[in-house]
């Protein structure tokens, strides 16, 4: 940014103000825009967990999150619920709060971090978005004319990455053990 702005004052120093305004402008337009986007969906996640559908969705996930992440705590299994709707949908903003909280509660105080913690890392990481709806509003903002024609694009995009992600963690943990075991 520093250096635009010196190369702008040396090309057209008489645009350096207004561009400078103008980029603010544009900044704080996209902010609000985006502010009302999240506040719809997180919105709608607030209502999803006060009417127990956090609940019922976790129970839903509950097999792949058993498996996946490896823990036996319903609480857990419900942020990480929570958390991977929000990404499903495209909210990876809205997914941190519910992201640091099963972090939280997957911390066993250790200095290292513990396998679930790192494939919730890795899936937060990857997230399977059905419905990228940043990037949607963004694209509508900006004015593109189907804003929403990426959505198949980063489904097939966020299988794939979710699948490797989740395979290396899987490898890696693999290793991990097998090593342990060969030093006892």
């Amino acid at each position: 940014m520093l250096a635009s702005l010196i190369v702008l004052l040396f090309v057209d120093p008489g645009a350096t103000l207004s561009t400078m305004i103008d980029a603010s402008t544009s900044a704080l337009t996209l902010c609000i825009e985006l502010c009302a986007v999240y506040a719809v969906w997180l919105g709608l996640l607030e209502i999803v967990d006060a009417t127990g559908l956090g609940q019922k969705l976790a129970k839903l996930l509950r097999p792949i999150i058993k498996k996946l992440f490896r823990v036996d705590n319903e609480e857990i299994e419900k942020m990480i619920a929570l958390n991977m709707s929000a990404n499903i949908l495209g909210l990876g903003n809205a997914a941190t709060p519910m992201g640091i909280k099963a972090m939280k509660a997957l911390d066993n105080g250790g200095e290292v971090a513990t396998f679930p913690m790192i494939m919730l890392v890795v899936v937060n990481a990857t997230s399977i978005q059905l419905l990228p709806s940043t990037v949607i509003g963004l694209r509508e903002n900006a004015g593109s004319q189907n804003s929403a024609d990426i959505i198949l694009p980063t489904i097939l995009a966020t299988i794939v990455t979710v699948s490797i992600g989740i395979s290396l963690v899987l490898i890696c943990d693999k290793i991990k053990r097998h090593l342990a075991r060969r030093k006892k």
